[in-house]
């Protein structure tokens, strides 16, 4: 893979950028080839989703739910009851906010081995605006009981995910987006839940993500490095169960971190690194994520700018981290 720190702007802009909604319509359809008790089920955004293929390849195991996302989750956990594994589909908000009793009492509560699949995840929904930029899903999902929660970050990494979570048993939150995000990890990486990805190894500051910030970080890293700045960027696509082990590794060495999310900062990532470290390995943090606000219309670039969630937000967090870690003014 290409080295991001040294690598000229023109092979960055010269990426391949796709959309994780068509990694995950590419993994459903594989995983379908792979497992005949595999089934899918949407809430009438097939076309959205990217299940397209799977219904046209698998007619027999794919059922229209249409706009009853509470049913589609009722339906769901029963199949299970046959052996079946049921993905459903719809966007993060109707995935979850939606349709939450019926998530903690059929899936969670009862160990239902269903995966809630959520599409059009955060700002970067864009011109839909608040009513579908749902910023709360993570925390929502993270508090239940026998719940995975995975964020992937792109084409790839959601294909092979999907994989992941199909091989998984037990209920999963799966969320990925909408905008077509430069490739950064390979065809061939394997995807473990619990397991983070290191992006890049430094020795000055810890910076934690995942979904499309890990390429605002990447970005963020690189105007670090001008300033002859090293980031230690973590990769954690899986916030439920988290990979303490690999963040206590980090931020041992760095000694400050910044968690980047796109988020509230309220129930999301960031609170789960900082109750780890709190536990394990008090350590100087900032928090890069939405601030107790709702979204609004604009263009994806737009919003993660406007809301703090940029490369340059990014890069100065870390600046303030390692100046409260020296003892510095922030």
């Amino acid at each position: 893979m290409l080295d991001f720190l040294t690598a000229p702007q023109s092979e960055l802009d010269a990426l391949d950028r796709k959309d994780t909604r068509s990694g995950f319509g590419q993994g459903l359809l594989e995983v379908g080839h792979a497992q005949n008790n595999v089934v899918a089920l949407c809430a009438d955004l097939t076309g959205s989703l990217k299940m397209n293929a799977f219904r046209d390849a698998f007619p027999n195991r794919f059922k229209q739910a249409g706009i009853a996302e509470a049913n589609m989750i009722g339906v769901a956990a029963g199949m299970t009851i046959g052996g079946l594994v049921p993905f459903t589909g719809t966007f993060a908000n109707f995935s979850t906010g939606r349709v939450y009793d019926q998530i903690r009492q059929s899936v969670a509560y009862s160990e239902k081995n269903v995966k809630i699949c959520a599409s059009h995840c955060g700002l970067t929904l864009g011109e839909d605006g608040a009513t579908h930029q749902i910023l709360e899903d993570v925390g929502m999902m993270k508090m239940l009981p026998n719940m995975t929660v995975i964020h992937t970050c792109d084409y790839e990494q959601t294909r092979n995910a999907t994989h992941a979570v199909a091989a998984h048993h037990g209920p999963v939150y799966f969320r990925f987006g909408r905008p077509k995000v430069p490739v950064i990890t390979a065809a061939d990486e394997p995807f473990v839940i619990g397991k983070a990805r290191r992006v890049m190894t430094g020795s000055d500051v810890t910076l934690v993500t995942n979904g499309h910030i890990v390429w605002n970080s990447i970005l963020a890293a690189r105007e670090l490095a001008s300033d002859g700045i090293s980031v230690d960027l973590i990769d954690m696509h899986t916030i439920k169960p988290l990979d303490e082990a690999a963040l206590i590794e980090s931020v041992s060495r760095t000694g400050c971190v910044v968690s980047a999310e796109e988020h509230q900062r309220f129930g999301g990532l960031g609170e789960s690194v900082a109750a780890c470290l709190a536990a394990h390995q008090p350590t100087p943090q900032r928090f890069v994520a939405v601030e107790d606000s709702f979204g609004e219309s604009g263009t994806p670039a737009q919003l993660l700018e406007k809301y703090g969630l940029g490369p340059s937000a990014i890069a100065k967090a870390c600046r303030e981290a390692i100046a409260v870690k020296q003892g510095l003014p922030a």
